[in-house]
């Protein structure tokens, strides 16, 4: 389980901090926002294909749009950073399972 834990949630915390770490230098455009939104959308589409969609990534969009809708692009970009890490760490968590399971299997 260690394992498990060093390999999807401790990069899962560096991208968000590093995402947190550039809103903070810098306010955000609408321009960013897009950027932001599509990057994280792609990366959930590529989720939807493995089949392993976290509900929620899917919050962190809404929230997102929600934060871009009310002219808060600060707190916009910085959801939809925090939807496309947790997309990323869905996908690497699928491609993982892919071949995990083998381990389950009893052998003779």
């Amino acid at each position: 389980m260690p394992e498990i834990i060093m390999r999807f949630f401790i990069p899962v915390f560096g991208a968000f901090c590093l995402t947190a770490a550039t809103g903070a230098m810098a306010a955000s455009t609408e321009a960013d926002f897009k950027i932001a939104l599509a990057a994280a959308e792609a990366a959930e589409k590529d989720a939807g294909a493995l089949k392993n969609q976290w509900t929620t990534t899917e919050q962190a969009l809404v929230t997102a749009r929600k934060a871009a809708a009310a002219g808060n692009f600060d707190a916009a970009t910085d959801a939809a950073g925090h939807a496309e890490a947790m997309a990323r760490a869905s996908i690497a968590q699928a491609k993982e399972q892919q071949e995990a399971w083998r381990a389950g299997v009893i052998r003779k």
